[in-house]
């Protein structure tokens, strides 16, 4: 049986969830070993390792990432963010019995030092099935609103 939307809303919802309470440590089981967090510079490119990204991340550099956040000696992480992420207009791509593509909609409210930006992107999951349950093989956040402001992001898009 293929992987329905239902399951892989659920899963995707689950995730953004946890980044939003800073569940970090608990966000890196949701990938593959090889699961790749992207976010590409150029929104229309393809070839992700060919081209700049702002991430391109694999298991080392997750970790890294969210040891950066939870430290407290990362300036652009303190005071820390909070965040809301709204998804929505899901469909599947692909799907079969063991992995399936789902792209949806990202609008992300961050407040930091008592400003509010907004984040809108399209979001693209590869989820495979494991015996654990779904799991992220690549995650791909296109960014459709400017993206100067990225330097001072304290949180995982």
């Amino acid at each position: 049986m293929s992987i329905t939307l239902a399951d892989a809303i659920e899963f995707i919802t689950l995730e953004a969830d946890m980044l939003d309470y800073g569940q970090f440590k608990e966000w890196l089981s949701l990938y593959t070993p090889d699961g790749l967090y992207i976010v590409p510079i150029d929104p229309d490119a393809d070839d992700y390792q060919k081209k700049l990204n702002y991430a391109y991340d694999n298991a080392e550099m997750r970790q890294n990432r969210v040891t950066r956040l939870l430290s407290g000696r990362a300036i652009s992480a303190m005071p820390p963010a909070h965040t809301v992420r709204l998804l929505g207009r899901y469909r599947m791509l692909e799907t079969d019995e063991t992995k399936c593509i789902v792209r949806c909609a990202q609008m992300l409210t961050e407040m930091r030092q008592g400003r509010e930006r907004y984040y809108s992107a399209n979001v693209t999951f590869h989820l495979v099935k494991t015996d654990d349950g779904l799991k992220i093989d690549r995650k791909i956040i296109c960014l459709l609103t400017s993206t100067e402001a990225l330097t001072t992001v304290s949180y995982i898009l």
